[in-house]
């Protein structure tokens, strides 16, 4: 066969196939460090009509059926965006206090339940009388570290919901770049929808689970409260709060803008466009969607599509009056360091995301102050305050991580397909409040559908990449045999003899 001129032996084509994937106005002072931190916990994330939660019985003090308080539940996570979200809950019989990772990016409740030199302690099964391991294997792997384990039940306390839940629980056996130094929880708990839970959707996740057997609407909220606060410091954890089963209206200040859930999977939003400063980045609406825009607090950074992110370090370096920054830091591999007590957030612009309103004809925006984007870390030297930049390029779509959620009260609200984001009262830095939220605003200047079409969703692409994997491997064990048979005899004119053969047809 024949390729613009040159001749490849059929072999060599499969085997091929199988193996192939400006200046600024003022000069500000500062310095970079090039010493290494811990600059993130990435686990490898709809113009309008407002709502008040009070016409659908969801901003209450307590949840309609009269379950549970919902303001017991204020304060009850501890943790910053540096080191994650966590929550105390008691494990097995009898009980077993761990600390677990808050994740709405995954749909596994998973534990240690072996020892790891990054944790103080595990869930030991073997001490648990009403541990029932069900004998399946399961594994995952997140953006940043993965697990593996064995797959069983056995009974939760959760703070604040009353009586005791059975629910299905990874015991993690072994694991790389999953615990991380510093960090104080032991498990994760994977808030997302049955379709991201492994080794498959019929694990019913931790959310399901407790919706199922307290009666509690299908919905939590969550508040981060981390805002402008060092992710490195040996202070108190900042906290938040979890709500399950609704909405707390003392967390949040003004109203609650939703957007609507695009796919149940992870929290899938559709972001119409991105804004810095005043200036809108002009691009397709569907890159900021490409292959998918997520809500996941188990994510630290906001994470970009390439050139989305591109645009925006482009025009921060325009707006921010900072000349010949360096790329280090934009790349995250470098801090930015000025003198003790100097904050350089008065130099950079507001960062605005356009999501879609309910009414899908209306959008609004959510915005963040460079206190949240450009965040402190340490002191160098006791002369020195270092800034991490929050924002990252993504490979595989866009993330409104910590970065932005630390801003907000959002509600996922499952039981109407949406998910919603009001100011955090506990979004405040020096007094001052860290993010904003307005709108509604027309859509009819972007794409009645920005979602990246024509992409599939990861279950199903690894689906067909473990069968492109599995008809790879018959090929090649099939060009291996023809590799090792004896050579077959050939006539006078130096044809295969063996008729029978295809081989030689394909060839020529």
């Amino acid at each position: 066969m024949a390729y613009h001129g040159s001749s490849i032996p059929l072999s060599a084509f499969v085997f091929m196939i199988c193996l192939g994937t400006a200046k600024s106005l003022y000069t500000i002072p500062l310095r970079i460090y090039p010493g290494k931190f811990n600059s993130s916990l990435d686990l490898d994330l709809t113009p309008l009509k407002t709502f008040q939660d009070s016409t659908n019985g969801l901003s209450l003090a307590s949840d309609p059926a009269g379950i549970v308080n919902f303001l017991n539940m204020v304060n009850n996570l501890q943790g910053d965006s540096g080191r994650g979200y966590y929550m105390e809950m008691t494990l097995g019989t009898p009980g077993q206090k761990l600390n677990i990772l808050v994740d709405t990016g995954s749909s596994n409740f998973a534990v240690a339940a072996a020892a790891h030199p990054f944790i103080t302690h595990f869930f030991n099964t073997a001490l648990s009388s009403t541990y029932e391991s069900t004998g399946r294997a399961v594994a995952v792997r997140y953006t940043q570290g993965n697990w593996e384990g064995e797959l069983g039940t056995d009974h939760v306390l959760i703070p604040s919901i009353p009586g005791t839940l059975t629910i299905n629980i990874a015991a993690i056996l072994s694991s790389e770049g999953f615990f991380l130094p510093g960090v104080n929880w032991q498990g994760i708990l994977g808030l997302a929808y049955p379709l991201l839970a492994r080794p498959d959707s019929s694990v019913e996740p931790f959310f399901n689970s407790v919706v199922r057997q307290t009666g509690i609407p299908d919905v939590f909220s969550l508040q981060m409260c981390g805002a402008g606060l060092s992710a490195s410091t040996t202070a108190d954890p900042a906290g938040g709060s979890l709500v399950m089963g609704g909405v707390e209206p003392t967390l949040y200040s003004g109203s609650m803008w939703y957007t609507p859930i695009k796919e149940e999977w992870y929290y899938q939003v559709e972001v119409l466009k991105l804004e810095v400063g005043d200036q809108n980045l002009n691009l397709d609406c569907k890159e900021y969607n490409m292959d998918k825009a997520i809500v996941d607090s188990g994510t630290t950074l906001l994470r970009l599509p390439v050139n989305v992110f591109n645009s925006v370090v482009e025009a921060i370096s325009r707006t921010s009056l900072i000349q010949d920054f360096s790329s280090g830091f934009w790349g995250g591999t470098k801090l930015a360091c000025w003198l003790k007590g100097e904050t350089p957030w008065r130099f950079f612009p507001k960062l605005s995301i356009y999501l879609r309103a309910t009414n899908t004809s209306q959008s609004f925006k959510i915005t963040i102050l460079p206190q949240l984007y450009i965040q402190p870390i340490t002191d160098v030297e006791g002369t020195l305050d270092c800034f991490r930049f929050g924002i990252s390029s993504s490979a595989n779509g866009l993330v409104i991580g910590a970065t932005v959620m630390e801003g907000f009260y959002v509600v996922f609200d499952r039981a109407e397909k949406r998910v919603g984001f009001a100011v955090s009262k506990c979004a405040v830095n020096g007094g001052i409040a860290v993010s904003e939220i307005s709108g509604p605003f027309s859509s009819a200047d972007v794409a009645s559908d920005c979602a990246a079409g024509g992409l599939l969703k990861e279950p199903l692409l690894w689906v067909i990449s473990y069968a492109l994997m599995a008809v790879c491997a018959v090929v090649l064990l099939i060009l291996l045999l023809l590799l090792v048979l004896p050579c077959r005899r050939r006539n006078r004119s130096g044809e295969i003899t063996d008729e029978s053969s295809l081989v030689r047809h394909r060839i020529k």
